[in-house]
């Protein structure tokens, strides 16, 4: 399902999308906070890609491709909810890459508004979860203006400090 926001236009992702997927992800800046980082081989962006069409085909909704209304050909990032394991727990999970040239101009936090409405309002469900790394201060600084609240936080990288979990509800928006 496609839609708009002010300036960005999301759309679920297609097999035409695997050079920007693997431009972003593979991409040593965007994966700063990303604990596995960069992607390195084309195969793995391959992979990633074809789960996140499985899971647009299983459920209706995924992580979109985002591009802006003003080029709509040029693809500046990825982001939406799809449904993540939190250790044992799935819940559906917010996230986003974006790629460096479309940092610090609020793509994040429309991007993130779009996704939660989308929840709420389309998809119905109760609440909304992320995970971000502590010191990605960027992300963190999006998810509390959108109004998700830090709730917990799950050891999932070995070695590492653990990942901060946000949460926010439908009752908390509004309906």
């Amino acid at each position: 399902m496609q839609r708009t926001t002010s300036r960005l236009l999301l759309r679920p992702p297609r097999s035409e999308d695997l050079a920007s997927l693997f431009a972003i992800y593979g991409d040593p800046a965007t994966n700063q906070y990303n604990p596995a980082g960069p992607l390195t081989v084309i195969d793995q962006a391959e992979t990633l890609l074809e789960d996140w069409i499985r899971h647009w085909t299983l459920h209706g909704y995924g992580l979109w491709t985002i591009t802006t209304r003003a080029s709509p050909d040029c693809v500046i990032g990825f982001g939406g909810m799809g449904l993540r394991k939190f250790g044992e727990v799935e819940l559906l999970n917010l996230g986003y890459r974006l790629a460096v040239t479309a940092w610090g101009q609020g793509y994040a936090t429309e991007l993130s508004r779009a996704a939660l409405e989308y929840g709420f309002d389309e998809l119905k469900v109760p609440e909304v979860f992320a995970l971000v790394r502590p010191a990605h201060t960027a992300s963190i600084g999006v998810l509390e203006k959108i109004g998700m609240q830090r709730v917990d936080v799950l050891d999932d990288v070995p070695g590492q400090a653990p990942s901060l979990v946000y949460k926010v509800s439908r009752s908390l928006i509004g309906d």
